[in-house]
């Protein structure tokens, strides 16, 4: 049974978070810069001061307990509203280390311009860039692993906020001569029958381009026939004759710079995708966010 008087340490809470979050005593205890014994040791005095069991250890992998599920947002939206406290106390609100989650279709061609703006206008500033898939990335915003995360919106997830920061075109790449190249009244039908290439499963952007021809009721075809991790690999597919591809329009100057490409454009409604961030409902830190937002918008590469 919980004592009522009890009051945890930040510490503690610390401890328990990045246990939850890491899965692992080690990596835990030195992303929290501590030893080993002392992180057990937090926890130990945490779940002893509650009466619950937070962690499930074994000599093989560490487990969250029901009860430390319930409690494990609580206790990151505890710690996020001390970090914004002193943040404010010190008239820093991003300051320290922001982990800082970014799709594989919007990092190259956001990033380059971006962190040099983040350490001019905010240097006591700490990205630590995690680049992976949307549904990795609000695995992490859900469990604390990340902060925040720049991806397409909406995701539709309970829990999160989402930012709109701005939308963008996407346009067609084709080899060079292909008979849409220079376009600029495409529809969506004239992609019927089209050899069209897909990134791989688990991007937004593949699911983006499937439901853009489920949406005008046209059948592309050999889809899937060639996939790649990668929109750089893709584009390179194109550029070697197997097919055309939709691309957004940050990647456009980046993607074509070779000249081994042509581009055509769609005529209104121009399909295409809202690039925002996402965070979690119980973050304290939503005007910093937000401020975040601003230099994403000030940066923005077209």
């Amino acid at each position: 049974m919980t004592d009522q008087t009890y009051q945890p340490t930040l510490s503690q809470l610390r401890a328990f978070v990045a246990v939850a979050e890491y899965r692992h005593f080690g990596t835990a205890a030195a992303r929290l810069s501590v030893s080993q014994p002392t992180l057990s040791q937090a926890l130990a005095s945490l779940e002893n001061g509650l009466g619950l069991q937070l962690i499930e250890r074994s000599t093989r992998r560490v487990l969250v307990t029901a009860a430390g599920m319930r409690l494990l947002p609580q206790a990151m939206a505890t710690l996020e509203a001390a970090d914004r406290f002193v943040a404010s106390a010190t008239g820093d609100g991003l300051g320290g280390v922001l982990r800082l989650g970014i799709i594989p279709t919007i990092a190259p061609y956001v990033l380059p311009d971006l962190l040099p703006e983040l350490r001019r206008k905010l240097p006591g500033l700490v990205p630590q860039v995690v680049e992976d898939q949307t549904a990795r990335l609000l695995d992490g915003l859900r469990t604390g692993v990340l902060d925040v995360a720049m991806l397409a919106l909406p995701t539709d997830t309970p829990g999160l906020v989402e930012l709109p920061l701005y939308t963008e075109d996407f346009v067609l790449i084709t080899p060079r001569g292909h008979e849409l190249a220079g376009r600029g009244d495409l529809a969506a039908d004239d992609l019927t029958a089209l050899p069209l290439l897909l990134l791989d499963e688990g991007h937004c952007l593949r699911d983006q381009t499937l439901d853009l021809c489920r949406n005008a009721d046209i059948e592309v075809g050999s889809v899937g026939d060639t996939r790649a991790a990668s929109l750089a690999t893709v584009v390179q597919c194109v550029a070697g004759g197997l097919g055309v591809t939709l691309i957004p329009q940050m990647a456009l100057d980046s993607e074509t710079a070779r000249g081994t490409l042509d581009v055509a454009r769609f005529a209104a409604p121009v399909p295409g995708r809202t690039i925002g961030l996402a965070f979690r409902a119980s973050s304290a830190r939503a005007e910093d966010y937000e401020y975040l937002g601003a230099i994403i918008r000030s940066k923005r590469p077209f």
